[in-house]
């Protein structure tokens, strides 16, 4: 049986941290610290190590912390964004082992016995790098006991793992107020001399309880790192949503696509986790003024890879105009299964879905979506009749092709695409001379006209049209075209 091993992720100054990573552009070189209380009564939480260097002390009044840095910019915490950094450090969790306890903000604890002892160490530097990416500076403690690894991440420098192969040698350096002790014990512990958890494991167990009841003796039992509780585990995530609330109005894109592109990082992470990938995207922009800006976008392929599907949205927000400053956000990806297909020997089908999903949209972003698509052929008389539509993922098969016809039907006409504007001189109701950009002669032959119409039912797409075949006196065998708007010169015989 494998020993039980855990492991502790902590991200010290978490409320200031989750502050931070949701700062975009110039904001995020900007001295930070986390202002708490009352207007008048305010005071400093936390700081970031640019503002400390600068002299800002914990607890300072905010005119204090101004005069010693006067760049500080002093802001109260932001519960969506501790919200999105909380999901964003225990889906890592949870991406290193199934059973993870969401300790308290920034703590996350880590069952990791189901892993090979020379394994443990290399996957939390592998998670930490991850939070890293995440611009989450996370500490990693891997102990015997949860507590210990507490301790161990405590002690363990942002960026780095600490694993306690020694437990009673790492515990006895360690100040007592690791141990959280009551606040009315510590005289008496001072008084006997009690510094560092080691000065109290060193007095006997069973005399700690005698003196001090119950109290000193879970106190004990956390100094000795001996306090095991079972871990929680955190609910497994079913809704894959992220919200944002701005703290000012936001009127340029920038500042969206910065947490579009945190939370997608994050979102991407539990489809992962949870072996799900996304089927389509729904962006709601909450707006200073009602009603709120809704996108609705389905993907060509599920996907699960964070910088695809933020092209998706990028694109989508390049064509996007709201009437009023966007106030928040919410993001929600519909989950689904990861398309698995194994395509024919001979079937085509697109390399790229997501890639050329993105290209079809920033077309129709540039010409229009009624100019963007497959031409389909619509099932009417008029010439060229046709629709756009999205092009399918998988092209079908061709259809059976028949045996060439034995009947010789004639030169093949080559059309122009436009067709060239003419003008024709009528002899006797039939044209006679033909001036075009391309050509221009007289008409040797003649032969015509093929009336055709339809749709006369149909204001806007009722169509009528006159066709003549023309030798001229050049050669060249030509089709002219009468519609009710002139001639046309509509292509050229082999």
């Amino acid at each position: 049986m494998k020993a039980p091993a855990f492991s502790v992720l902590l991200a010290a100054d978490f409320s200031l941290q989750a502050l931070r990573r949701m700062r975009s552009g110039r904001e995020r070189n900007v001295p930070l610290a986390l202002l708490s209380g009352t207007h008048r009564r305010a005071v400093l939480l936390a700081a970031c190590p640019q503002a400390r260097a600068a002299g800002v002390a914990i607890g300072s009044s905010p005119s204090q912390a101004l005069a010693r840095c006067p760049r500080l910019l002093l802001l109260p915490a932001d519960a969506s964004a501790e919200a999105e950094a909380a999901a964003a450090l225990l889906a890592v969790g949870v991406s290193l082992s199934p059973v993870v306890e969401d300790t308290a903000p920034g703590t996350c604890t880590l069952d990791l016995s189901g892993h090979p002892a020379a394994q443990r160490e290399p996957r939390l530097q592998a998670a930490v790098a991850q939070l890293h990416a995440l611009d989450l500076a996370v500490s990693a403690g891997l102990a015997a006991t949860p507590l210990l690894a507490l301790y161990a991440a405590r002690e363990c420098p942002a960026g780095q793992v600490r694993t306690i192969e020694h437990p009673r040698g790492f515990l006895a350096r360690l100040p007592l107020a690791a141990a959280a002790p009551p606040e009315h014990l510590q005289p008496i512990l001072a008084g006997w001399g009690v510094r560092t958890l080691g000065d109290l494991t060193d007095l006997p167990r069973a005399e700690i309880a005698r003196r001090l009841g119950a109290e000193g003796l879970a106190l004990w039992e956390r100094a000795a790192g001996e306090s095991v509780l079972p871990l929680t585990p955190a609910r497994t995530t079913t809704e894959f949503v992220a919200r944002h609330a701005f703290d000012h109005l936001i009127s340029t894109l920038e500042p969206v696509q910065f947490i579009l592109h945190r939370q997608l990082e994050r979102l991407c992470l539990d489809l992962t986790n949870a072996g799900l990938a996304a089927s389509r995207i729904t962006l709601e922009l909450h707006l200073e003024d009602p009603p709120d800006s809704v996108s609705d976008i389905a993907l060509p392929d599920p996907c699960r890879d964070a910088a695809t599907l933020g092209r998706v949205l990028a694109t989508r927000l390049d064509s996007l105009h709201t009437a009023s400053p966007v106030v928040g956000l919410t993001l929600r990806l519909a989950p689904t299964r990861p398309l698995l297909r194994q395509p024919g020997l001979l079937d085509a089908a697109l390399r790229d879905p997501h890639g050329f999903a993105e290209t079809l949209a920033r077309t129709a972003a540039l010409v229009g979506t009624e100019r963007a698509g497959t031409p389909i052929l619509e099932d009417s008389r008029r010439p060229d009749a046709f629709r756009l539509s999205t092009p399918p993922e998988l092209l079908p098969p061709p259809a059976a092709t028949t045996a060439a016809p034995t009947t010789v039907l004639g030169p093949p006409l080559r059309r122009f695409r436009p067709p060239r504007p003419a003008w024709v001189e009528l002899s006797d109701h039939r044209p006679s001379f033909v001036r075009s950009s391309d050509v221009t002669g007289e008409v040797t032959a003649c032969v015509g006209p093929w009336l055709a119409s339809g749709e006369w039912w149909r204001a806007d797409l009722t169509w009528q049209r006159e066709e003549w075949d023309v030798q001229l006196d050049s050669g060249g065998l030509y089709r002219l075209l009468h519609l009710p708007d002139g001639w046309q010169l509509e292509g050229e015989y082999d």
